[in-house]
């Protein structure tokens, strides 16, 4: 599995890994007071993701579930970790993201631990060096079937100049 900063993969030959696993990055771990404070800042601290007494008895789920936003706003995160940066990379953009979803949802407990791991799906010349990189995500939950999560996320890159 390459990794675009340290083996070569550069926004000029970055077409040549299309396909390719690009990045797996390590185990996050996520605990109720993350998912509280995630529920206050976005202004939706719902039972079923922040009221765990609640949850353990009203929810279909018999606990308190993750936030898919909080799961799916890891994503940047996982892309400066994931070390997938174009070797020849300055800065990149948030462009958007694409078929954006939530697979299932994933119990809170005493915690859980996430990971992305990362797919380069298409490079698209944009003129004077830049190039806007759409990576695959499936982000996983340790102890889980299946990703938890799934988006194609879409940064623009601009190249270094000398």
């Amino acid at each position: 599995m390459p990794d675009m900063a340290n083996n070569g993969i550069t926004l000029a030959n970055a077409y040549e890994h299309i396909g390719e696993e690009i990045g797996l990055t390590d185990w996050v771990d996520i605990d109720q007071m993350q998912v509280n404070i995630f529920g206050e800042i976005t202004r939706w601290p719902t039972r079923g993701h922040n009221d765990p007494e609640w949850a353990e008895r009203e929810s279909p789920y018999g606990g308190t579930i993750i936030h898919g936003f909080f799961l799916l706003s890891l994503i940047t995160y996982f892309v400066r970790v994931g070390g997938i940066d174009p070797a020849d990379g300055a800065r990149s953009l948030n462009y958007g993201m694409n078929k954006a979803r939530v697979l299932q949802p994933v119990l809170i407990g005493d915690g859980i631990r996430v990971r992305d791991r990362i797919g380069l799906m298409e490079v698209v010349d944009k003129g004077k060096g830049k190039r806007l990189i759409t990576t695959t995500h499936h982000i996983e939950v340790d102890g889980l079937g299946g990703p938890a999560a799934y988006v194609e996320y879409l940064n623009m890159w601009f190249p270094k100049v000398d």
